[in-house]
């Protein structure tokens, strides 16, 4: 790892439509293929295919404004991660914030990058949008993910939803026991 990278001050901005193509390949490069193995949230053992596509980042940012962001952290050295943040309907209509889309650059993970990721998209969840709790799913069987979320205040619920096999836009699957479970932290 370049610690001198990853222990520079990290800037945060909203994404552009200029971003797009530098999402995405930042994305695919934490989670897909054999580049993610560099890193230690790789998905490549339970999926293959993409993780995301231009259309998708383009509709997200296309959404900016109030209550929806695609959240950049840079550096000189360029991106180092992204994350979408959205405030959403919480539990007895309290405003919640969601966090997904997160990935940091493979040979960046286990530096402090992704936890002041994770810092900014909740003070902006927090602060800006007045939601009272931060939710996000992650892959049920993720244990070192959920562990490391769970050392941040996360919580896992037990609520599950389906992975969406057949839709190739998420990843194709490389086993059948795939589903997200709901991690919740109040804020």
């Amino acid at each position: 790892m370049n610690t001198a990278t990853a222990t520079a001050p990290i800037a945060f901005r909203a994404a552009t439509a200029a971003d797009v193509a530098a999402i995405v390949a930042l994305v695919e490069s934490a989670y897909r293929g054999d580049a993610s193995r560099q890193g230690w949230t790789t998905e490549a053992d339970m999926l293959e295919g993409q993780r995301t596509d231009p259309q998708g980042v383009a509709e997200l940012i296309g959404r900016s404004g109030l209550g929806c962001r695609v959240l950049l952290g840079e550096s000189e050295a360029g991106l180092l991660a992204c994350a979408h943040v959205e405030a959403v309907p919480g539990e007895g209509g309290a405003k919640a914030g969601y966090f997904g889309m997160f990935s940091v650059r493979p040979q960046l993970q286990g530096g402090g990058v992704g936890r002041a990721m994770l810092g900014e998209a909740e003070r902006i969840a927090r602060e800006e949008w007045g939601c009272a709790e931060m939710q996000m799913t992650v892959i049920s069987i993720r244990d070192e993910l959920i562990a490391w979320y769970e050392r941040r205040g996360y919580r896992r619920t037990g609520k599950y939803k389906p992975f969406p096999y057949g839709d190739e836009r998420f990843g194709i699957p490389k086993r059948d026991d795939l589903r997200f479970e709901l991690l919740v932290k109040p804020l």
